[in-house]
């Protein structure tokens, strides 16, 4: 016997890697990491290497509509 159809929306669904990422912060800025931290650290300055760790504010309306789009319950 066919199973009945769910009337109503389709369940949103997070894209993983986006969640993981970035990050929204409490005033609602969308942050993200600086790539780069894994290997290959030899040849970098202490200051380069130092400012590493920071998070750094996402800019442009279209990468925060995207971001929005694929995680759309990104939590703070």
């Amino acid at each position: 016997m066919p199973r009945k159809a769910k009337a109503g929306k389709i369940k949103l669904k997070t894209h993983k890697a986006t969640s993981k990422r970035f990050r929204l912060t409490g005033a609602g800025k969308l942050v993200r990491t600086k790539g780069g931290k894994s290997h290959f650290r030899r040849r970098r300055s202490e200051r380069t290497k130092a400012l590493l760790p920071e998070m750094v504010t996402v800019e442009g309306k279209s990468y925060v509509k995207r971001i929005n789009r694929l995680a759309p319950n990104m939590e703070k």
